[in-house]
């Protein structure tokens, strides 16, 4: 993405929806003169008060000392990892997936054991069979991303369960992934966190998918006491602090007043745009598999081509100047990511120049 997303016509790459202007957090002068008069110094490390208690409200039990605000989930996640595994540990850990965590714990030195979900006419299950396999005696933290990226699939009640159940079985940590709760597309129930289901959970959250707001990168952190400062020790090393800016801007982001807007912003263009792409999917079912993604502004598909994707995508961006992400790099051959939580026609334009190729190269 980050070579080829600005030199092509139609990037489709994007995770998140169309990002907010910052006129839409600042609704009036006052808003922006306390803006203008901000002292461009350092914010207190772990995230202003007011932000932590925001944050701290959306997990059942927490408290302002149970948050750790941070440059985006990728740093909650990296610096979480340093401060509870060491060499030679072993991480139990979700794919399809993002694959940052998977890439940290190999450069460490750690043991990675992945499980699986599995998929059927574009509707995706835990294996929990894999997740048996993959936790073993050494296993110190089990990763997984709910919603998930790139499937959209929502864990259900017994696979929670089961993840549970795997963890306290050998005292593993569960970093739970939650940076798209909020983006559901089928109910306007959010996503419940694993936070508070078991002792051990490591809750990740952020402002840039569900938000809409990535240029601010701000994430977060939601743990125990017990290991915060171990984290915080990290997150000072790794960045000292988030910038003034963003964390002024992510506290109005998620105060009470404006945060049902923005997940209400970004739930409409989910629902939006998920219908174009299911259409675009029925329409050219020779070439490309369905898709029932539940949360996420993306559709992961099966594509023509079920070895070597990557070659098949930069085709694509050759051709016809789009971007889409290919499936191997979420651990998965044989598919591509979609993005839903675009503006109606630039995101119908860029599936037709797909298309377009798929029917190209059949024809050949």
């Amino acid at each position: 993405m980050a070579r080829w997303e600005h030199e092509v016509d139609y990037n489709l790459t994007e995770s998140g929806v169309h990002a907010v202007p910052l006129r839409d957090l600042l609704p009036d002068s006052c808003a922006l003169q306390e803006l203008l008069a901000i002292e461009l110094s350092y914010p207190q490390t772990d995230g202003p008060l007011p932000l932590r208690r925001n944050i701290a409200s959306l997990y059942d039990g927490a408290a302002p000392e149970n948050v750790l605000c941070t440059v985006g989930a990728i740093e909650a996640n990296g610096i979480t990892l340093a401060a509870l595994l060491d060499p030679g540990d072993e991480v139990a850990f979700l794919t399809p997936n993002y694959m940052q965590l998977w890439g940290m714990a190999l450069n460490a030195g750690m043991r990675v054991n992945t499980f699986n979900l599995r998929e059927t006419d574009g509707s995706w299950r835990l294996d929990e069979e894999s997740l048996q396999q993959a936790v073993t005696d050494k296993t110190r933290l089990i990763a997984v991303t709910n919603p998930n990226n790139p499937t959209g699939h929502i864990l259900r009640e017994h696979e929670i369960n089961a993840l549970i159940s795997a963890a306290e079985r050998v005292g593993a940590w569960i970093l739970t992934d939650e940076v798209y709760s909020g983006t559901e597309r089928l109910t306007d129930v959010q996503t419940p966190s694993l936070w508070g289901r078991y002792d051990k959970v490591l809750a990740i959250g952020s402002l840039s998918k569900a938000y809409g707001l990535p240029g601010l990168r701000l994430g977060w952190v939601v743990a125990s006491t017990e290991v915060m400062d171990q984290i915080w020790q990290r997150h000072e090393y790794a960045a000292i602090s988030g910038a003034k800016l963003a964390t002024h801007l992510a506290t109005i982001a998620l105060s009470p007043e404006v945060r049902p807007g923005l997940i209400e912003r970004t739930r409409k263009y989910v629902r939006e745009g998920f219908p174009l792409v299911d259409s675009w999917l029925r329409e050219n079912s020779d070439h490309f598999g369905p898709s029932e993604s539940e949360a996420g502004a993306f559709a992961f598909v099966r594509t023509p081509v079920q070895d070597n994707v990557e070659t098949f995508i930069h085709q694509i961006r050759e051709a016809k100047s789009v971007l889409v992400v290919p499936g191997n790099h979420f651990g998965m051959d044989g598919y591509m990511r979609l993005s839903t939580g675009l503006e109606a026609n630039y995101l119908q334009t860029g599936l037709d120049r797909i298309a377009e190729f798929a029917n190209e190269s059949a024809t050949a």
